[in-house]
């Protein structure tokens, strides 16, 4: 008789796939923030002669044609590309994205939040005077489209809403068994 298989994660390709684009995602968005990114390597275009950059009329043209001026601006437009790549994915496949990871992709224009280089975050706390410790809010500003998100420091995540029915019913189970027992017994008279 044939043994079982143990059961295994359904849409195994598409974790790879998702894994791989956030992972490429991020490598892109590394190297768009590295300080002289051409510097290491050697373009045929950065290591041509002034006198190929001709115009029609045969006259030196002054502009620069696409050499390492526009590449961190090219790779960042990638990075952003594979990220919605991912984000539709998930959605077509209906995946949950971890908190963390989702917490690093803006959600508006889809840049990996790389903090100092394409999002400054700062704590904030709105209440009179900061005086409530528990009203702490991490924003993160994208420097891409400007928008913010905001996240709760110190609360803690609400359960969702299957766990949240389990644990309902367990403390009512345990409130009726604690009531049950609490109430007087009656004695037995002779």
């Amino acid at each position: 008789m044939a043994k079982k298989k143990a059961p295994g994660v359904q849409n195994k390709p598409m974790y790879s796939r998702i894994s791989f684009l956030y992972q490429a995602a991020a490598y892109l968005a590394a190297e768009a923030g590295r300080p002289g990114l051409g510097s290491t390597q050697t373009t045929p275009q950065a290591a041509t002669d002034s006198d190929v950059h001709m115009e029609h009329d045969g006259h030196k043209d002054d502009t620069n044609h696409g050499g390492n001026a526009t590449q961190p601006q090219a790779t960042q437009a990638l990075s952003r590309k594979l990220l919605t790549d991912l984000r539709s994915v998930t959605l077509k496949n209906q995946i949950r994205i971890t908190p963390d990871i989702k917490r690093t992709i803006c959600k508006y224009c889809d840049t990996l939040l790389v903090e100092g280089q394409t999002c400054t975050s700062t704590v904030e706390n709105k209440s009179k005077g900061g005086r409530k410790p528990w009203a702490d809010v991490l924003t993160i500003k994208c420097h891409t489209c400007g928008r913010q998100k905001r996240f709760p420091v110190n609360a803690s995540r609400q359960k969702r809403r299957p766990f949240r029915a389990a644990d309902q019913q367990k403390q009512d189970v345990t409130e009726e068994a604690t009531s049950i027992d609490s109430q007087p017994r009656p004695q037995k008279t002779p």
